[in-house]
């Protein structure tokens, strides 16, 4: 099973978090299966990769609490209710 989950990086006290798509008996340090975007806590900065994302979302990975909440602050979810629509049009 797949999971998008937080992958640390930076240096001490300075933490960044690089979200990536995982295999679920790997370590958090572990060997990632494609990067789909970055959390800087420190400036409150997000980038995500949207369509690599919504991709592994449709696979039926799951993404952890953490990662689910900051989909919903850059409100992912509601790009990913819009190509569900458009997938089924077709």
């Amino acid at each position: 099973m797949v999971k998008l989950r937080l992958k640390r990086c930076g240096r001490k006290q300075r933490a960044i978090y690089r979200i990536v798509a995982i295999d679920v008996r790997s370590r958090r340090e572990g060997r990632d299966l494609r990067k789909v975007g970055f959390y800087d806590p420190i400036r409150n900065q997000t980038y995500l990769n949207v369509p690599a994302i919504l991709h592994f979302l449709e696979k039926g990975a799951q993404p952890t609490e953490t990662v689910n909440a900051i989909f919903k602050k850059a409100e992912l979810f509601k790009e990913l209710q819009i190509h569900q629509k458009i997938s089924e049009s077709k």
